[in-house]
């Protein structure tokens, strides 16, 4: 085990030519950044998700319901054991072979069947009201996270000019409000990465684990080897655009639709100036340039540049997804309220839409025929089959 991290910690990687990790252990003159400060992140992490659930709980609750967002959930499929046995031990989405299979053996035309699954499969999400719940937590740390690093950085010379970043590099004391900064971020992306086991269950969970992993990564990256003042930049830009979308959400849940509309112009905004502008020519150019400059490259270096260069990818790839959103709720639009939200469907936690036939039981053997005789006009209305959103979730960045 030595051996291991001897070889983890090799100095040639993680510290420019001629620095070693004695050069920066703390002295009574100077604080640095230490490894084992961020194991403080694991219990507060848990501290964090315990606030949370109060939070929801005494506080987000009672604003949904304020706000007169229901409690009650999507409503339950019929009761039915062989259906039940397909949908828990073979698929949730059963193909057009196995609707007409189950079709015969129930006596039940096929149409109803694929309602009877698109119930079950709502039945498994969440309401209204916890998504509201949820968003508003996140909002809330945000908008605190946000403030804090604005109102913390804008008295710092690394703001105004980048390369102050690099001057005296990697000799740059650890202050109280950098280490707070750093130590809450981990917590909460910690918080997040753990409770996505007892959240709700998202589509996109293996992208967001990974995400909460690279983002955990490139925190960890940056105290560790005293990147901490870039590091600083990097997380409140990020933060900018995730007040927006929360307050979105949250509007959207709420059926304020005006002004849902208008935070999601404002999150479009920020979100694609921040990332496609601000982040290549305020934060690349000086880990790229400035510090090749100032500093040098080193083994680490060309790694912290990498990350970053494919979070830059990354940017631009859910910019894309933000205009597509856009276009299809304008274009939509032209038909009735323009709702950027209820277009993406936030495929991490919205319903599938159902038709309002959806909410009736399953027909008995009796009215099958009939209901097989009207078929061809209900195909018209498009009740055969279910709508769901197919647009990309815009939450965690």
């Amino acid at each position: 085990m030595a051996g291991i991290l001897a070889w983890f910690w090799n100095e040639r990687f993680w510290l420019p030519h001629n620095v070693t990790w004695a050069d920066l252990k703390n002295t009574d003159e100077a604080t640095f950044p230490q490894a084992e400060d961020l194991y403080l992140a694991c219990p507060l992490a848990f501290c964090i998700f315990m606030i949370r659930l109060v939070f929801e709980r005494f506080i987000a609750r009672p604003c949904a319901l304020g706000l007169k967002i229901q409690a009650n959930g999507p409503q339950k499929a019929q009761p039915n054991a062989i259906l039940e046995k397909v949908f828990t031990a073979i698929t949730k989405h059963p193909d057009e072979k196995r609707l007409e299979g189950l079709s015969k053996q129930l006596d039940w035309d096929v149409r109803t069947i694929q309602r009877w699954f698109r119930q079950r499969r709502n039945q498994e999400k969440p309401s209204t009201l916890a998504r509201f719940c949820e968003s508003m937590w996140r909002f809330t740390f945000y908008l605190y996270i946000f403030t804090y690093g604005v109102r913390f950085l804008k008295k710092t010379p690394w703001l105004w000019n980048t390369r102050e970043c690099w001057y005296n590099y990697p000799y740059q004391p650890l202050t109280v409000d950098i280490h707070y900064y750093y130590i809450l971020e981990l917590s909460f992306y910690l918080s997040l990465l753990f409770s996505q086991f007892t959240d709700i269950r998202r589509k996109d969970f293996l992208i967001m684990f990974l995400h909460h992993l690279a983002t955990i990564s490139l925190i960890t990256f940056a105290y560790v080897n005293n990147m901490a003042r870039v590091g600083t930049l990097v997380m409140c830009l990020h933060d900018s655009a995730d007040v927006l979308v929360e307050a979105a959400k949250m509007a959207n849940y709420a059926k304020f639709q005006r002004l849902c509309n208008l935070l999601f112009v404002m999150f479009a905004m920020v979100f694609i100036s921040s990332r496609l502008g601000v982040y290549p020519v305020w934060i690349l150019n000086t880990t790229l340039f400035e510090s090749w400059e100032i500093v040098g490259p080193y083994p680490s270096w060309w790694v912290f540049n990498l990350l970053l260069i494919l979070l830059q990818f990354l940017h631009s790839f859910w910019s894309y997804l933000i205009v597509k959103i856009a276009c299809r709720a304008i274009s939509r639009g032209k038909a009735g309220k323009w709702n950027p939200l209820h277009v993406s469907k936030d495929d991490r936690s919205d319903i599938e839409s159902s038709s309002d036939e959806d909410n009736g039981p399953p027909p008995t053997p009796v009215q099958k025929h009939h209901n097989s005789t009207t078929n061809g006009t209900n195909k018209v209305h498009g009740t055969n089959g279910y709508l769901s959103a197919g647009a990309p979730c815009l939450d965690e960045h």
